[in-house]
């Protein structure tokens, strides 16, 4: 939903993050655009080491998300891609299954996936958000992989209290 009441965020500090975003090149020229406002927000957040892939399609953004987990030296992934509806059933499979494929890797690796797969129904639609999320890819892959951190080190220290009891 654009223009959406999102809420306040505390303050973000990607400083010490190593983050990976996975792009598709089909609709390049929203892909780059998202891509651009994306990398901008991260560096504007501190980050500075940011691995930057591409891939042909959106159906394609999960496994290369997968592999880049299995590295286990991000602390946050970015899925970027632009799909837009056409005349035929193809739209509804590739946003479902790309969707679907993205937050399963994220579970599968208790890693946090910014999914910024745009799935419109024009051009004119996906112009409008591809700057803005954009960045909301980029603040959310920051804000959950710090959320991430805090609960990890809650529950390690869980642990150490209750084996010292």
């Amino acid at each position: 939903m654009q223009d959406a009441n999102k809420g306040q965020a505390t303050e973000l500090d990607g400083q010490y993050m190593h983050i990976g975003i996975v792009q598709a090149r089909f609709n390049e020229d929203i892909t780059n655009a998202l891509a651009q406002a994306c990398i901008a927000e991260l560096e504007a957040l501190g980050v500075e080491q940011i691995d930057h892939v591409f891939v042909p399609g959106a159906l394609e953004v999960p496994l290369a998300l997968q592999a880049m987990a299995e590295r286990a030296e991000y602390d946050a992934l970015i899925a970027l891609g632009c799909i837009i509806r056409g005349e035929t059933y193809h739209f509804e499979l590739v946003a479902n299954e790309s969707g679907a494929g993205v937050t399963r890797v994220g579970l599968d690796y208790h890693l946090p996936i910014a999914n910024a797969i745009l799935t419109v129904e024009n051009t004119e639609q996906a112009i409008a958000r591809q700057h803005e999320k954009g960045r909301d890819a980029a603040r959310v892959a920051v804000e959950m992989a710090t959320v991430l951190e805090d609960l990890s080190a809650d529950l390690a220290e869980l642990v150490d209290d209750e084996e010292q009891a």
